[in-house]
């Protein structure tokens, strides 16, 4: 018991160190928006309704899932695959798997979904700016999916509404400013213990919208070469690429420490149980 709160204390402390770095934001990257306020005035009135649509789709899945709900299935197959001696049927039986097959189902999830990005962005960096449009609402279906599985994989459920918010606040962390980064990882480091938090996030997210332009916005110079015919092909492949890392990364620094502390929890609660 000690050597497992010793090692989860060690990861903890990796995560946190992450943290901070997450907190040193390049200064580019505002300016990097401008490129999207040309983008709006460009945009025929098509692109920017069918973007408005796709929009509204990410709405919904924070009040059902809608079309980007994930099935867990082939998740828990892989931790049957992993842990063949152990009984692996649902989400609540992935809680108790070992740490470190946690992180590896999702190290290898975070690398098929950067692989899948980069072709998707190199398809849609054909046609520069036109495809560009289509190439944001896309990328953020990916990225939705990408951070349910990652969820999953740690042992937590997305058809619940209180799951989808956590993972729309980890889609702003991987996105948002610095001032945003510090007030984000405040919010999610107190979740797994606090049900007002867990309310308060979602009266907050009530203007979600705003939360998904600002994940557009970063996009920013990363994309401005996308805008070009052809050229595109490389840059599309390369930004997207980064882009779903980033997400991942996020997704599974996020969700890990979640499940550290309610590890870490149950260890300190031990004693207690044993002594009634």
């Amino acid at each position: 018991m000690l050597l497992e709160k010793t090692e989860l204390e060690e990861q903890l402390k990796i995560i946190e160190k992450w943290e901070k770095e997450q907190q040193k934001v390049w200064f580019w990257e505002r300016i990097g928006r401008l490129p999207f306020k040309v983008l709006d005035k460009l945009t025929p009135a098509f692109i920017q309704d069918k973007i408005g649509l796709l929009l509204d789709e990410i709405g919904g899945f924070i009040q059902n899932g809608g079309q980007y709900l994930t099935s867990e299935k082939h998740l828990i197959r892989k931790f049957q695959k992993e842990l063949p001696n152990e009984t692996m049927e649902t989400i609540a039986d992935v809680q108790k798997a070992p740490l470190a097959v946690m992180d590896q189902i999702c190290e290898e999830l975070g690398k098929n979904r950067a692989n899948t990005a980069a072709v998707q962005g190199a398809t849609t960096g054909v046609g520069g700016l036109f495809t560009l449009a289509i190439d944001i609402p896309a990328i953020l279906g990916l990225s939705l999916k990408t951070l349910q599985d990652i969820a999953v994989s740690y042992g937590y459920d997305p058809k619940e509404k209180t799951e989808r918010m956590f993972i729309i606040k980890c889609l702003q962390l991987s996105s948002a400013d610095i001032v945003g980064k510090k007030a984000i990882i405040q919010e999610l480091s107190q979740y797994h213990r606090s049900p007002d938090e867990r309310q308060n996030m979602i009266s907050q997210i009530q203007g979600w919208r705003e939360v998904v332009y600002t994940y557009r916005d970063s996009f920013g110079w990363k994309k401005l070469f996308q805008m070009v015919p052809i050229a595109g092909i490389l840059f599309g492949a390369i930004t997207n690429r980064s882009m779903m890392n980033g997400v991942a990364e996020t997704g599974m620094m996020m969700y890990k420490k979640r499940r550290i502390l309610e590890r870490l929890e149950d260890i300190e609660k031990e004693p207690e149980r044993l002594g009634e």
